[in-house]
């Protein structure tokens, strides 16, 4: 009887979650505030019945008062905030972004109790914390009409705190990138990253020329190269491909951006010959089964894990995810492949390009430069790290060591994410309460 439910579960999921990507591009075809309304409470209730299905398979498996106690957390988790959200900014409010950051961080969950049931408390527990915080960004956001002119402050704060990590920093997977506070480990970059496109946004809006652009390109090179010294090159390059998206956005000069991506290619060649961990990244990229025994033994079994699951996965909490080293983190991709399947996992990404798609569509329609700026630049933040993430475990390009956001495990990543998300959805608000003013003037 439990191997008909873990077999019959495998379609259900896949039917709720192809059905919840499907309304996440459904929802850009309808204008008709009703009927999108409806669409977001169909995602919703598609999401609550994720949330019963995969857990009930570990209730199932593992037949454990815990387990029980984590989908109720769970639960209240998701309907708490869902509802709080919209409680506090009513029909202002982005459901779409709402729904999709409540998604992921869903999957997340239960991929991490199904992993480990220490990391899948602790995750929940430092989202909670960001969830409360993030509740309140949006009015920040709304009242604080004097952030673009804080530009050198963001400078100065995001330098200062990636200097931190070279006093009291420890090093992780050969990366120098994380701060010890006792029993608390904080990534400063994924903090910086949000002062990092605050700082450029304030400083393009001042004007764009040519000097003030070296000024811009040194404080901003300042950045990159502290990440680089630290060895995290994965954080160094979303940071680098984000200010060169910026510049070309602020300026409209595309030689600014076909010579932002050679000095890249640049940079990266001398990263290789410098670094021994790029190196050795490289040699996993480039050929993993000739060094299965040692470099390339994570990608291999990352790549044996994706083909294991293949398009409908083996049952989650059928695999052997453990068999991918780091998986929680940085290869936790590879894991949902293996017990969810590619048609899950495609899904997923889609759900990440419908939240890029959104992201974008707010910027464009945001009429003050700055907010423009760090809303675009906040996008390519977000979808570049889950280009470089996927990428990486699927070997389209060598491992960054990067997270997948809202799912793998990490405090910084979660927190630092969440609090975009409920940056974008200040700027979705700001100019949701601006077309309502200009209608209502056009009334009178």
């Amino acid at each position: 009887m439990e191997l008909f439910i873990v077999e019959l579960s495998r379609y259900l999921i896949l039917i709720l979650f192809s059905l919840y990507t499907f309304y996440s591009f459904r929802v850009f075809l309808s204008r008709d505030k009703t009927k999108q309304d409806h669409i977001f409470s169909k995602q919703r209730v598609l999401t609550l019945c994720l949330i019963l299905v995969l857990n009930g398979l570990l209730i199932l498996e593992h037949k454990s008062k815990e387990y029980v106690f984590a989908l109720v957390l769970q639960i209240v988790f998701y309907v708490f905030f869902t509802y709080l959200y919209q409680f506090c900014y009513k029909e202002r409010l982005s459901k779409l972004v709402l729904n999709h950051m409540m998604m992921c961080l869903a999957i997340g969950f239960m991929m991490l109790l199904r992993l480990d049931k220490d990391l899948f408390t602790r995750q929940i527990l430092m989202a909670t914390g960001a969830m409360v915080i993030a509740a309140f960004v949006p009015i920040l956001i709304a009242k604080m009409t004097f952030l673009e002119k804080l530009a050198w402050p963001y400078a100065l704060a995001g330098i200062a705190f990636l200097l931190l990590v070279f006093v009291i920093g420890v090093e992780k997977y050969g990366s120098r990138n994380w701060i010890a506070l006792g029993p608390v480990r904080i990534q400063p970059s994924e903090f910086v990253k949000i002062l990092f496109v605050f700082f450029i946004a304030a400083m393009l809006q001042a004007g764009t020329k040519w000097k003030h652009l070296v000024l811009t390109t040194c404080l901003a090179g300042v950045h990159v190269l502290i990440l680089v010294a630290e060895k995290d090159l994965g954080a160094a390059l979303i940071y680098f491909i984000t200010y060169v998206m910026m510049l070309y956005v602020a300026t409209n000069r595309l030689y600014y951006l076909v010579g932002g991506f050679a000095g890249g290619a640049g940079a990266a060649l001398i990263a290789y010959r410098l670094f021994s961990h790029v190196k050795t990244r490289v040699t996993a990229w480039r050929d993993p089964w000739n060094h299965i025994d040692k470099e390339g033994y994570q990608i291999c079994q990352s790549l044996f894990a994706i083909g294991t699951g293949g398009w409908i996965g083996m049952g989650f909490g059928q695999g052997l995810p453990e068999s991918v080293p780091v998986v929680s983190s940085d290869f936790i991709f590879a894991g949902i492949s293996e017990e969810l399947g590619g048609i899950f996992v495609i899904c997923l990404a889609l759900i990440y390009i419908s939240s890029f798609i959104m992201f974008v569509n707010i910027a464009m329609k945001i009429n003050r430069p700055f907010y423009q700026l760090v809303a675009f630049g906040l996008s390519i933040e977000f979808i570049f790290q889950v280009f470089l993430c996927i990428g990486g475990v699927i070997k389209f390009i060598p491992s960054t060591g990067v997270t997948l956001p809202f799912i793998s495990y990490g405090g910084s990543s979660v927190v630092a994410t969440i609090i975009i998300f409920s940056i974008i959805q200040g700027f979705y608000i700001i100019h949701g309460d601006r077309e309502e003013n200009r209608n209502e003037e056009e009334i009178q």
